[in-house]
């Protein structure tokens, strides 16, 4: 009998990791689920997922955390996904050193340690699926998000570098751009502004009013706005197809924006950027 499956994902506390586990799960997949908090990962144990936790700020429950997913799997992992993130909102000239070095050490530093400590694990199995959950704001900026469209331009760069480096390995490397999906990215966004933004110091203090209103909202912001099954779809398709494409776009603003980046010069795309920079999944 064929051997199960199996997938480590990160980030399942909500949203798009938790919907992915799950799905996969029901599909067959052995799935591990990871999660920062210690309370979250027993809940992700209660309702049925295998899970550890795995701090991506943290390299010491990194390495601890894929050594635990490992024992669970007999040591075999077909696939990883790499999904823990956060948005840090602000504009460029407000954002400290710290506060743009803690949004690089869990969505971009953190995803790099665990991708380094699978790959010899799957250059030992001859195959395996590295899927990384980067976002539109990949390739296109907007306004009062740089800490994060940095964080994910960063992440682009190095994973098209590392699906270089990997072909002839038995290794595909896939990016998932989402645009705007329900979560609670909004929630979490919003406290870390809370936390590393002084407003009132700010030349861009009515910006920040609106913006705080905008991120207490409850519900989709946007139009096109999609649920966290658009994603699972989408990595379904990158994990199970023979032949994975290098990108999946999610969300028609992802499609949109990806396409006129291709034929508007910058300072068209600029204003298209401008007037798209209200709401949506960063």
């Amino acid at each position: 009998m064929d051997q199960q499956r199996s997938i480590l994902i990160t980030g399942c506390s909500s949203g798009i990791g938790l919907v992915c586990a799950k799905g996969l799960a029901q599909r067959g997949w052995q799935v591990v689920a990871s999660a920062r908090q210690a309370t979250d990962v027993e809940r992700l144990k209660a309702e049925g997922l295998q899970a550890v936790q795995l701090d991506l700020s943290d390299p010491a429950t990194i390495t601890a955390g894929l050594q635990e997913a490992l024992a669970l799997t007999d040591q075999h992992l077909d696939a990883l996904f790499n999904n823990g993130a956060y948005g840090q909102p602000g504009a460029i000239e407000d954002l400290t050193r710290e506060t743009l070095r803690a949004q690089f050490e869990t969505n971009l530093f953190g995803w790099h340690d665990l991708t380094r400590q699978v790959i010899p694990l799957m250059r030992a199995q001859g195959q395996g699926r590295i899927i990384q959950n980067s976002s539109v704001l990949g390739f296109a900026a907007l306004p009062f998000r740089g800490a994060y469209v940095a964080s994910k331009f960063a992440l682009e760069g190095l994973t098209d570098t590392l699906r270089l480096e990997l072909r002839g390995t038995g290794i595909e490397v896939v990016l998932i751009e989402p645009g705007p999906i329900l979560s609670r990215f909004r929630d979490n966004a919003f406290s870390a502004y809370q936390r590393h933004i002084d407003p009132s110091a700010s030349p861009h203090r009515e910006t920040y009013r609106l913006m705080e209103e905008r991120l207490s909202k409850e519900g989709a912001l946007q139009p096109f706005t999609l649920p966290p099954e658009a994603v699972l779809r989408k990595l379904i398709q990158a994990l199970e197809s023979p032949r994975p494409k290098p990108r999946y776009y999610v969300t028609f603003p992802t499609h949109l924006l990806g396409t006129l980046r291709r034929l508007l010069p910058s300072r068209a795309m600029d204003w298209v950027l401008r007037q798209a920079s209200r709401g949506g999944r960063g």
